[in-house]
């Protein structure tokens, strides 16, 4: 059995529809770690953060509508995609990169989900809100918690994430609904936008936007996962970039609102109070918000899980997508205990990203050159697992992918040391067109010669 036979989606399996891929891409968004972003980013202040937000979103989906344009055109994952730009063994770096950043993120949902079933302990059980320890038996119950709802998510693939975002999607929509009426009948939304945090708070606008591109850019590797299932190129494109957008916009402003509204009604900003279980608590909005709190970690969730698994059967190309997915669903459980032992969990999650934006952007900038410039969409599919075949480049590996890779890697490192990037536009994008512009020479001067 060739590559082709055992890793392209056949069209009598492309059955996600424009709804289910639109589900798919709110419901990815539309939890946790994207109200949490939104909190973070609120330190801006509402009028920048919301511009930010939009803005942002917008130049990083249409990255990602480009890489599910590239999955339902080849019927392959995005990491299988990655052997064309960095060669059948050099596409091994890329997915590795991809199983650790998406049981992160998992892990970063998993978590802030814990910290609701844990407040939901507390109530039933009548512990002290002082009890340290206490708390954290119940943080750590719901850790299990979580991850056998998540376990259950994925039980069957492809099929059971579509489930869980068809019905997730109506009861996060009440739930928000429900939520923005509760917080501005609280504190009027003129209020909301005329608040600005004290100076020593306040995040750069550069640094605000590599990390809402951090958090994007996540998502863009994972594309091709869901859109070689597409019925059709307006299903994998048009859906998957409007429903990102939605999601993002939606629960990230949600964040921004509730993190400000919550600075006020307290007299005080901190920004380690950022998620959604906290800012609920502290705003009374009772169990029911703790449980749809739950409910979007684990739509968001099935799709982090799946990108995982998808990545990991790229790296070990005997292992099927279900027993990946319940591997990577045992690690993302452990990976979750972490935060509750180092510094708190907002330096943890800022270090995250950190490491996600160096990354990301650089990899999908090579990749995207090398599919839609250098090969014109047009992949020779079974020459992807070929020794000598023309992705085999050097030993397996394109060296002038890794050379303008690792050049873009140094490059934000670099300028995230400058305070006028910090201050002005980040450095997820530049070091992007940089690498663009490198490794499109590179091949370029390949084939002059």
């Amino acid at each position: 059995m060739g590559f082709r036979d055992k890793n392209v989606v056949p069209k009598a399996q492309r059955n996600l529809s424009n709804w289910d891929m639109f589900a798919t891409w709110i419901g990815a968004n539309a939890n946790n770690g994207t109200w949490y972003i939104g909190g973070v980013i609120a330190a801006c202040g509402f009028v920048t953060s919301s511009t930010l937000l939009i803005c942002v979103g917008i130049l990083s989906y249409v990255l990602l509508a480009l890489v599910s344009l590239a999955g339902f055109e080849t019927g392959l994952n995005s990491m299988n995609l990655m052997r064309g730009a960095f060669g059948v063994k050099g596409s091994l770096l890329p997915s590795v990169i991809n199983v650790i950043q998406f049981i992160g993120w998992a892990a970063v949902n998993t978590y802030i989900a814990a910290i609701s079933v844990s407040f939901i302990l507390r109530d039933i059980f009548g512990w002290s809100a002082s009890n340290q320890q206490l708390d954290r038996v119940g943080l750590f119950a719901g850790i299990i918690i979580m991850s056998l709802l998540h376990l259950l998510s994925i039980s069957l693939g492809e099929k059971s994430v579509r489930w869980i975002e068809r019905i997730g999607i109506i009861l996060v929509t009440i739930f928000v609904i429900w939520e923005s009426i509760i917080v501005l009948k609280m504190v009027p939304f003129h209020e909301i936008v005329k608040w600005r945090p004290q100076a020593s708070l306040r995040l750069d606008n550069g640094v605000a936007i590599d990390t809402l591109a951090a958090f994007n850019l996540a998502w863009v590797t994972a594309a091709a996962d869901f859109s070689r299932y597409a019925k059709n190129k307006k299903s994998a494109v048009s859906a998957s970039f409007f429903g990102a957008n939605i999601g993002l916009i939606w629960f990230a402003l949600m964040g921004v609102i509730a993190t400000i509204a919550t600075a006020i009604t307290l007299d005080k900003f901190d920004p380690n109070n950022s998620d959604p279980s906290t800012i609920a608590t502290k705003l009374g909005l009772g169990v029911l918000a703790l449980v749809v709190i739950m409910l979007t970690s684990t739509t968001a969730n099935a799709v982090n899980l799946m990108a995982a698994g998808s990545a990991a059967t790229n790296i070990f190309t005997k292992l099927k997508l279900k027993p990946a997915l319940w591997i990577v669903t045992g690690v993302a459980t452990l990976v979750t205990f972490i935060p509750a032992y180092i510094a708190t969990f907002l330096e943890t999650f800022e270090l995250f990203l950190n490491g996600v934006g160096m990354f990301l952007g650089p990899e999908i900038a090579v990749f995207l050159v090398d599919y839609f410039i250098i090969h014109q969409h047009t992949y020779q599919i079974d020459d992807f697992d070929q020794v000598q075949g023309q992705y085999w480049y050097t030993k397996g590996i394109n060296l002038r992918a890794l050379l303008a890779w690792l050049i873009g890697v140094i490059l934000y490192f670099v300028l995230r040391q400058l305070h006028v990037v910090n201050v002005t536009v980040g450095a997820t994008f530049i070091s992007m067109l940089v690498t663009a512009g490198i490794y499109l020479s590179l091949m370029k001067r390949i084939k002059n010669k």
